[in-house]
């Protein structure tokens, strides 16, 4: 129990300071593979469950078509909608996926988002 605590705890202060480093952000999840979420900072509005599962076949049918088009390997989807963006990002671990406002400077937030997603794959395999 301890272990599954340590993970949480770590989780939440890598996804809060991705939070407080750039207020653009409005909320993240991260999400297993199999759409099931790990750790979320989303209003109460949201269903993390429905939001995870919903991120992982997002992945799953981008995969596909990155495959299909011969385009190499999936790396990162965004969507654009009109008072904001989604972005996803997959690594071996886990998803990561972050919602903005629509002003947002998607470069630096790309940024920010391949860093915290390069942690949250350190933390998943530490405590394997």
């Amino acid at each position: 129990m301890i272990k599954e605590n340590n993970i949480t705890e770590k989780l939440e202060a890598v996804l809060k300071d991705l939070l407080h480093k750039n207020r653009d952000i409005k909320f993240a999840i991260i999400s297993s593979i199999e759409g099931f979420p790990i750790f979320s900072i989303l209003p109460r509005k949201y269903n993390n469950q429905k939001i995870a599962a919903m991120v992982a076949s997002i992945i799953s049918i981008s995969e596909m078509a990155v495959a299909d088009m011969e385009i190499g390997v999936f790396k990162q989807i965004y969507i654009k909608g009109i008072d904001g963006y989604i972005l996803i990002l997959k690594a071996e671990e886990a998803i990561l996926a972050v919602s903005t406002t629509k002003n947002a400077k998607m470069g630096l937030i790309f940024f920010d988002c391949k860093n915290v997603l390069y942690k949250i794959t350190k933390i998943l395999r530490k405590e394997k």
